[in-house]
């Protein structure tokens, strides 16, 4: 993985010319204007994080639904087990950029390479719709966990770290694909730009949802009341999540010059999480769930769910 991230870096930067005179451009800023790919970013340390995490990606989902689910090994799997499959697929992604520097972060500070930001924008991200969202699943669309697992708030410990890793290959998917987008419509009217940009968000956001809800179908132990209507609307309520975080994960280090602190990432990632959390919330009240209340799945929801309300 390493090996190939590397020599997608060596290339975009091998005629990238290092400026040594006072005031002029600055490595990062050189990089950027020699990089000539509409798809990759053009700072160099967010373009090897971003290929990192497309290599890294066929190891966990191989993993996941190459060989755990088709081949039926989590019969035999008690919480351990699971727990295990989520650290296997989760820490390498942090341990391998780590230990094996790419060139274009060779001489940066660890906080200032784009991995760390990114896994940390994720981990924030991920953590409060693990936390917090799924029980919009259990709520509104009829979902539930019936797998072996020790929880925190009732969730599954493996899913936060199998989320980390999923949410990061969707966001960088994104971002090459918008970033390739806007090269395209660069020369249209800007109010023209935005709805291309707009409806394209909606119609990755809406198939990755969709995409996720079929590829662990297979996987008996994430149930829904109402599988059809949680294919069609159920992976809609689930595109809220993306097209929230879509746009605003891009903007991390994607303007040349307009490096990203740690501090920002973070607060960027929560308010991602909290717009988020207002629409999920928005639906439940106006929209409701999807599935009839006597089939809803009987978790123990959010404090301010009705459940609760009526217990005070």
């Amino acid at each position: 993985i390493v090996d190939v991230v590397k020599k997608s870096t060596l290339f975009s930067q091998s005629e990238i010319p290092i400026p040594k005179m006072g005031g002029a451009k600055s490595e990062s800023e050189a990089a950027a204007s020699h990089c000539s790919s509409l798809w990759l970013a053009p700072d160099p340390s967010k373009r090897w994080g971003e290929l990192f995490f497309l290599c890294y990606t066929p190891f966990w989902l191989t993993l996941c639904l190459g060989i755990v689910v088709p081949y039926k090994l989590y019969e035999s799997f008690t919480e351990l087990e699971y727990l295990v499959l989520g650290l296997i697929s989760a820490v390498p992604s942090f341990l391998i950029p780590m230990l094996f520097v790419g060139k274009a972060d060779s001489h940066m500070s660890w906080k200032d390479r784009y991995w760390v930001k990114a896994s940390l924008w994720i981990i924030i991200f991920s953590y409060v719709g693990n936390y917090f969202w799924t029980h919009y699943f259990f709520t509104v669309l009829g979902a539930s966990y019936t797998f072996p697992s020790w929880k925190m708030n009732n969730v599954p410990h493996t899913t936060f770290l199998l989320t980390h890793v999923c949410f990061l290959f969707y966001h960088v998917t994104s971002n090459i694909t918008l970033r390739r987008l806007r090269h395209s419509v660069a020369d249209l009217p800007e109010k023209v730009r935005r709805v291309t940009e707009a409806a394209w968000i909606l119609i990755l956001a809406y198939f990755i949802a969709y995409l996720e809800t079929v590829a662990i179908s297979n996987f008996p132990y994430y149930e829904f009341v109402d599988r059809a209507s949680m294919y069609k609307v159920g992976s809609l309520f689930y595109a809220i999540y993306f097209i929230v975080s879509f746009p605003m994960f891009l903007r991390i280090d994607e303007k040349p010059g307009d490096s990203w602190e740690l501090p920002r990432v973070a607060v960027d990632a929560l308010g991602a999480a909290m717009l988020v959390t207002i629409i999920l919330d928005l639906w439940r009240i106006f929209l409701g769930p999807i599935v009839p209340d006597s089939k809803q799945c009987l978790q123990p929801g959010l404090p301010w769910f009705p459940a609760h309300a009526n217990e005070t």
